[in-house]
């Protein structure tokens, strides 16, 4: 059977993603089909999720107008994977601290926009990570940072003693990119060790 794969393309990273969610899905023997997600009705054909970096005010927006929101909130309470990244994950809490940010509410925590600095302080580090055997490669760009993971979420990964990946149910949110490295674990993490 063929993974759908949806992923959400109003803005941020869709072909890198994509790229990443077909290496992970080939290393379990399955064929997979990305699909872009920019309008409703498309996220209740997929199997799994992702919700990509961006701009956070500016996705919040789409997703309401396009009425895709309701369908991911759905997609999440039929117990279905979803990986959210950077701005994917400032969209997906249930506190931006920002009003202009419609979210989600998909993962009980607050967090800060842009708490890591500007584009020029973009960095790379070896992350250890919940669930992965080695560190993993994490660029962090404009990234978010968890102010409050509350109790029923899972921290998979601290930097600087803030949590910066977690999960709560079958939703996963990084801080930083996991799809700006050739290492799909990561997508492998939120996708196939939830499904199999």
């Amino acid at each position: 059977m063929t993974l759908q794969a949806g992923v959400v393309a109003v803005q941020g990273d869709v072909s890198e993603h994509a790229a990443a969610i077909e290496r992970a899905a080939s290393a379990h023997g399955q064929d997979s089909k990305i699909v872009e997600i920019r309008e409703a009705g498309l996220v209740p054909q997929c199997d799994v999720l992702l919700v990509p970096g961006g701009e956070s005010t500016t996705i919040s927006r789409l997703l309401q107008r396009e009425g895709i929101a309701e369908e991911i909130v759905a997609h999440v309470e039929a117990g279905k994977p979803m990986l959210a990244t950077c701005a994917g994950l400032i969209v997906s809490a249930t506190d931006a601290q920002d009003d202009r940010v419609e979210t989600l509410n998909l993962l009980d925590v607050t967090v800060e926009r842009n708490a890591f600095g500007r584009q020029k302080d973009s960095f790379e580090t070896a992350l250890d990570i919940d669930g992965l055997d080695e560190p993993f490669p994490a660029v962090f760009i404009r990234a978010p940072v968890i102010d409050e993971a509350f109790e029923d979420v899972e921290v998979l990964a601290e930097f600087d003693g803030n949590p910066v990946a977690v999960r709560q149910g079958p939703v996963v949110g990084t801080s930083f990119h996991p799809e700006l490295t050739p290492d799909s674990r990561l997508h492998d993490l939120a996708f196939f060790e939830t499904t199999e």
